[in-house]
């Protein structure tokens, strides 16, 4: 359906921080909080005594902890609507006074890892030290068979370097951390690799075998791209699964905050060429959300060969992500090259339960980057695969423009369409996929490889009319092995909203297998248009679907 033009939001600028931060980071303290058992001690051992005399009463036993579970939490959350949203404040200690150039200066020691000490254990816990733009505590809790136990940290667990050793006090407990991430041997079997970070808000990121940190994902966005404030959830509470020795899964859940809900969250982790996370989300809504985004992604789209003359400079592509790739219910597979608009651009894609959503960063040759330092090609792509009945809703496709790298400025995430009310509890279930992942792998389908972009008409002559033209190459399928006498054969299948097609060319290019396809568009200025193109012929469809969306300035 068309796209809606809505009030531009701020620029999500997280990527700022994550960009420049060492891997390891943690939490936070003050003197005048106790000291919480940290979750590797064991309790020290004590000589036999003997019982108190009968005048002198034995203390009473300690009450026995309730038993933790994925369902305790879901009824935790689901009372705690009842009370408002009461976000911890950072205390007033040296945690408050540590700038942008303190907290780069700080990671976590290795060598005090949580779950280092389980036989042959696959994974390992680092916290990110609290401060900066971190001022909320988040609690972790080890859980082990039905228990969860407070995992403490202070200051002996990270390594502060340079002018950051100056502003921090040793031996001091902190009162929580700004998150973690987890380490497995990834790519070697010797190497404990970065898996996935939790960090920030409802933040995480994750990365497949061979990949480098790019996208994000987010437990929820509420009211994002809308013209009212968006509002941001948070983990602030997170409980993580003892592995047990050689366990090649490990579990993570989270209790989520916010004014509008609260949420309970179950994370089923399993590390491999691709990373795949089960995930588990039930919502309570304390109050009406004019817009839930379910299963939302964040990532980066500057410029690739459709835009590039809008920036100088010598790298081709900068992107994390360079496509928004759905599957329909129905099979139909649709590929939405991404852009860096004008003004605040907004796309819906109508479905009921898509078979899977995600942004891929399809081009992976280094070529086409030239960036020795970012290592656009190796940035991981993330599919969202729904599991159960999502109902009626759409993919919700959100572009900000944005004229520095550091700037998250894309998100897309599901919408159902049943509205959300104060009082209502929702469970989603999906699966999420990180890595170097080819969207509609194994499709028969040709695959659109790039798309270009520039003035329309014949070269050499003046674009009077204010054409735009958009050259479409598809690779692969079936396409790959017919000849270009085959061309009479073939059917475009092409429409556009609020414009019009002027020409339409299809040819191919021997040299490299590809068939193009040249599209001229006509549309009046400050237009929204819509564009959709395949190729069909011998009684099939033969390309999965091209789609656009030009902003005529």
């Amino acid at each position: 359906m068309p796209a809606r033009r809505l009030q531009r939001p701020a620029l999500v600028t997280r990527r700022r921080l994550l960009g420049t931060l060492s891997a390891g980071a943690v939490l936070a303290c003050s003197g005048g909080f106790a000291r919480p058992v940290l979750a590797q001690d064991a309790a020290p051992a004590t000589e036999p005594t003997l019982a108190p005399p009968p005048e002198v009463p034995a203390e009473p036993a300690a009450p026995q902890q309730a038993p933790f579970s994925f369902d305790s939490l879901t009824e935790e959350m689901r009372a705690a609507t009842a009370k408002p949203d009461q976000p911890q404040q950072l205390p007033d200690s040296f945690l408050s006074q540590l700038t942008y150039d303190d907290y780069r200066l700080i990671r976590f020691n290795p060598e005090r890892a949580r779950f280092a000490d389980v036989e042959e254990t696959r994974f390992q816990l680092h916290a990110f030290h609290m401060g900066w733009l971190f001022k909320e505590p988040v609690l972790l809790y080890e859980v082990s068979g039905d228990q969860a136990r407070l995992m403490g940290f202070d200051t002996d667990d990270f390594i502060y370097e340079r002018e950051a050793r100056t502003h921090v006090p040793e031996h001091t407990v902190l009162p929580g951390v700004a998150g973690f991430r987890l380490h497995t041997p990834l790519n070697r079997p010797d190497v404990f690799d970065e898996l996935v970070a939790f960090q920030g808000a409802s933040y995480f990121r994750s990365l497949g075998r061979g990949s480098a940190y790019g996208l994000s994902a987010r437990g929820l966005a509420v009211n994002t791209g809308m013209s009212i404030a968006e509002e941001f959830p948070r983990f602030t509470r997170f409980w993580i699964q003892r592995p047990e020795s050689g366990s090649s899964t490990i579990t993570v859940w989270a209790a989520m905050e916010s004014a509008s809900l609260t949420g309970a969250y179950q994370f089923v982790i399993t590390p491999g060429e691709e990373t795949v996370m089960e995930v588990t989300a039930r919502l309570f809504l304390r109050n009406n959300v004019e817009q839930l985004g379910i299963a939302p992604l964040t990532s980066m789209f500057l410029f690739a060969e459709r835009n590039h003359s809008d920036f100088d400079d010598y790298r081709p592509n900068v992107h994390d992500s360079d496509g928004l790739g759905i599957t329909r219910a129905d099979g139909e597979l649709l590929w939405r090259p991404l852009a860096n608009p004008p003004r605040l651009a907004s796309s819906y894609f109508t479905e009921t339960t898509p078979k899977s959503f995600g942004l891929y960063q399809r081009d992976r040759n280094f070529d086409h980057y030239q960036d020795a330092a970012a290592l656009y090609e190796r940035r991981p792509s993330c599919v969202v695969e729904p599991l159960g009945d999502w109902g009626k809703g759409a993919v919700r496709l959100v572009e900000i423009p944005s004229d520095l790298e550091v700037n998250d400025n894309i998100v897309a995430f599901w919408v159902p369409e049943a509205p959300a009310k104060a009082g209502d509890a929702f469970e989603y279930r999906y699966r999420l996929r990180w890595g170097d992942i080819e969207p509609f792998d194994g499709s028969a389908l040709a695959r659109v490889l790039e798309t270009r972009a520039g003035a329309g008409g014949v070269s050499g002559v003046a674009n009077t009319d204010g054409t735009r033209k958009f050259v479409i190459d598809f690779v692969g399928g079936l396409l790959e092995n017919l000849p270009a006498e085959a061309v009479d054969k073939l059917n475009i299948v092409a429409s556009v909203s609020k414009g019009e097609i002027v020409t339409q060319v299809l040819q191919r290019i021997p040299e490299d297998g590809i068939w193009r396809l040249v599209l001229d568009v006509k549309a009046p200025s400050g237009a929204t248009v819509e564009l959709s193109a395949h190729i069909a012929g011998y009684g099939r469809k033969l390309t999965e679907t091209w789609l656009y969306q030009w902003i005529k300035a």
